[in-house]
């Protein structure tokens, strides 16, 4: 893609006249767009203060549509193509972007009303030094709904944004009236309406307050090209053209928290060197708090906050996020545009610099993780001294799968993109070099570095640790030493036994989770993926119980006790051998990390809600979730929620294109095939709209391209080659450290020296992850509590 840096103004001065300079170019003469009354309730609504301003009433009593027929890099102003906001030579500081696929209503209104409200907060601000000068402030943002596909997009999704004002759907046609095949449908409307996630519709003076306009545009794309595709229209299209400050990334069905978007804004307003910042993202329970009940519900919200809280506080810290999630995060356009976006942009599959990646497995899989992919990009751009920073006063709201199947799906995802990615930047870091920044900040991006690998490492043993973990201490417990006059625990002499029943059930429900990977989809396995979650549960609950057990017999011996203690030496010869140091440091990591981590950032709930559950689910994370992902490694789909298929969701009783000039035909396979030009339409607008409404406000009741063949050859080697390594590195660790058959290492002594310096070098390396992640927290913290008090000693 070429860019044209004078078309851009990315060195124009931060003013309202300056950035909208662009504007004052000719208006295009073809491709033009199209203005097409509202229903006369829609422009009733319009509050009379808001009419007769700059730019006229059309905004307000007109929906602009155009039929775009181009791909996104060709969609600028030197080919003719504009947009309301930029023809009327507004400034743009802030474009919100939401990305869509097949989401329903419910999730279009939780998100799009949050972000309505939150925007009107910042409409509120009238003793700003910025918002209220050189126009309204609703007029410097722009929300831009990006749907990724006709066939695939919900009907009720699109009756509430017809309610708004946004859509009208006698308007789409097939092709433009030069016989150009129509990729893309733009609508724009400003809208002073909303509709709640309760489906209940908002009008401006409902309770008696000002409810200002906002600028709503809505892209939707003829066919399903995958997010980085929306991506692509949102930067190389839109925002080219309106030259925004800033650009929010938001997925539907996110509730973007009061003051979140300010809080963006703010940061970058009072930080120049801010390239990019990501807020909190919290697990959504809908006030049902029966729902931490459910330990797959319960641990994910663990993970969630500790993500943040640890690991985004760190990278904060270093002033480089290694994720940026795509569900709630902000960039600065001129820090991502160029090299960034390019690298970004290639894994589309339409862009014509797709070719460029060759189709290498490697690549493919990297690209499953889009939100990894530019943050490196912008902290390494040449000459440029961009950083990231976590916002935890930004918050927002998503939901999380609730299912085993959907939670596999999504993960496979996450693990695949997320390791590609990291062992992508970590080729590439030699770019960072060419950038400007500091030696401290070098230095710091660097410890993170190490951090990143070390956590590769134990990701990738991870399934022997847990193994050999679960094998060990169950044996120490439940099979003392022949001349010990006690026995095991919990069962008594019948302990060994069990213990061996537990050791064969795990490996078996180990092997089952290759065959179920290899051999099939989650969905159609739902009960095995279930029992296998269950099973797994419980041997970790099992493996607890005896480190408890363990850990009150080595506590009894130390302190002495005479009632019987002395037969338990045994135990207390492993804890010797271990060293106290490392299981005093090691358990003070593993929960007092955590307990530092929540009470800094004020929010230590989730150790009371959520910890228990995460312990119990813990091992799952890698003997399923984990191995269904490198099992699954020629899958370079995005995929989508269980239950949902693209294609089907066009309403059969919907009114015809070729009845009444009026929707889409359904035809025989749900498909979009034609729409009759609106010059057509019969049927009256407003009794349209008043049909659309009642559907909209109605709730419901719910009962990719392929790839050439050589492309699955090498997705599927590949896959082989990766899964074969993965499965024997960490077979071939667990056969030296727990098989007495095997010849001892001479450097190691006998197999029981084997476990010991296993444990020994296992527990300092998460040991080394967990303090690491500590010093960042704490001086994120710090620092977070230091602006805060200089910034109250100030007013």
């Amino acid at each position: 893609m070429e860019v044209d840096e004078a078309e851009l103004g990315l060195l124009a001065p931060r003013t309202p006249a300056a950035r909208s300079s662009h504007s004052n170019l000719s208006p295009p003469s073809h491709p033009a767009p199209d203005e097409y009354p509202v229903p006369s309730a829609i422009k009733n609504s319009v509050q009379a203060q808001y009419k007769g301003q700059e730019g006229g009433d059309r905004e307000f009593t007109h929906l602009r549509y155009t039929a775009i027929p181009v791909d996104p890099d060709e969609y600028t102003l030197k080919n003719g193509y504009d947009l309301r906001a930029s023809r009327q030579k507004r400034h743009t500081e802030i474009m919100i972007g939401v990305t869509c696929y097949n989401e329903d209503k419910i999730l279009l209104c939780r998100t799009l009303d949050s972000v309505i409200r939150d925007c009107r907060l910042i409409c509120q601000l009238t003793k700003s030094s910025f918002w209220p000068k050189g126009g309204p402030a609703w007029q410097k943002i722009v929300i831009c709904l990006l749907v990724d596909g006709l066939d695939a997009c919900d009907p009720g999704f699109l009756d509430v944004l017809a309610t708004l004002g946004l859509f009208q759907k006698r308007l789409l046609r097939a092709q433009t009236e030069d016989g150009q095949d129509v990729l893309g449908h733009m609508f724009e409307y400003s809208t002073q309406l909303s509709v709640t996630e309760k489906l209940q519709l908002i009008r401006p003076g409902d309770d008696g307050i000002d409810v200002p306009p906002m600028q709503l545009m809505l892209l939707i794309k003829a066919r399903n090209l995958g997010k980085i595709n929306s991506y692509r229209w949102m930067y190389n299209g839109f925002a080219r053209i309106l030259n925004p400050e800033v650009v929010v990334n938001i997925d539907v069905g996110t509730r973007v928290m009061p003051r979140s978007i300010l809080t963006f804004w703010e940061a970058f307003y009072n930080d120049k060197d801010i390239g990019a910042v990501c807020g909190e993202i919290c697990c959504s329970f809908r006030g049902r708090w029966t729902n931490y009940l459910n330990p797959l519900i319960a641990a994910q919200n663990f993970e969630y906050k500790v993500g943040f809280q640890l690991e985004r506080a760190l990278e904060s810290s270093t002033g480089y996020l290694s994720v940026l999630p795509g569900a709630f995060s902000a960039y600065r356009f001129r820090s991502n545009f160029g090299a960034p976006l390019v690298d970004s942009f290639i894994g589309d599959p339409s862009s014509k610099d797709h070719a460029k990646i060759s189709l290498k497995p490697f690549q493919l899989n990297r690209y499953l993780a889009d939100d990894r992919i530019i943050p490196f990009g912008v902290i390494s751009k040449e000459g440029q001294r961009w950083h990231l920073e976590y916002l935890s006063g930004a918050r927002a709201e998503t939901d999380i799968p609730t299912t085993t199947t959907d939670f596999i799906n999504q993960r496979r995802r996450w693990l695949n993109g997320a390791l590609f990615a990291t062992l992508h930047t970590t080729r590439s870091w030699a770019a960072l070099y060419k950038s400007d920044h500091s030696i401290g900040r070098v230095v710091a991006l660097h410890i993170q570095l190490v951090y990143n690998l070390l956590n590769v490492f134990l990701g990738w043993f991870s399934l022997a640790a847990f193994l050999l973990t679960t094998f060990t201490i169950n044996s120490i417990a439940s099979d003392p030493p022949p001349d010990t006059p006690v026995d095991g625990f919990p069962f008594g002499a019948a302990s060994p036994i069990v213990n061996a029943v537990v050791q064969l059930v795990y490996m078996a429900t180990i092997v089952l989770q290759f065959v179920l990977a290899i051999g099939s989809r989650p969905r159609n396995h739902r009960v095995a993926y279930f029992i296998s979650f269950i099973i797994f549960a419980v041997i970790q609950l099992y493996m607890l119980l005896n480190i408890a057990y363990l850990l009150k017999r080595v506590a009894d011996f130390r302190g002495g006790d005479t009632n019987g203690a002395s037969n338990y030496s045994y135990i207390n010869q492993y804890y010797a051998d271990l060293g106290e140091v490392t299981i005093i440091v090691t358990a003070l990591c593993t929960f007092g990390v955590y307990i530092i981590a929540g009470v800094l950032a004020l929010d230590p709930w989730h150790l009371l809600t959520s910890y228990a559950q995460f312990l119990f689910v813990s091992s799952a994370y890698v003997n399923i979730l984990q191995i269904y992902a490198f099992s699954n490694l020629q899958d370079v789909t995005w995929g989508q929620k269980d239950g949902r298929e693209p294609g089907t969701t066009w309403d059969a009783s919907a009114p015809s294109a070729s009845a009444s000039g009026s929707g889409c035909d359904s035809g025989s396979g749900s498909s979009f095939t034609a729409v009759l030009p609106p010059q057509s339409e019969e049927h009256s607008i407003d009794a349209e709209f008043e049909r659309t409404v009642l559907r909209a406000l109605t709730a419901e009741t719910r009962g990719a391209e392929n790839k050439p063949q050589g492309t699955e050859d090498s997705l599927l080697e590949f896959r082989t080659l990766i899964l074969a390594v993965y499965i024997f590195s960490n077979f071939l660790l667990c056969m030296v450290i727990m098989d007495t058959s095997l010849k001892p290492l001479w450097w190691l002594g006998d197999d029981y020296w084997h476990k010991i310096w296993f444990f020994r070098v296992w527990m300092w390396l998460n040991n080394a992850s967990f303090l690491i992640r500590l010093v960042g927290c704490v001086y994120y913290h710090g620092r977070r509590y230091l602006r805060a008090s200089m910034l109250w000693r100030y007013y």
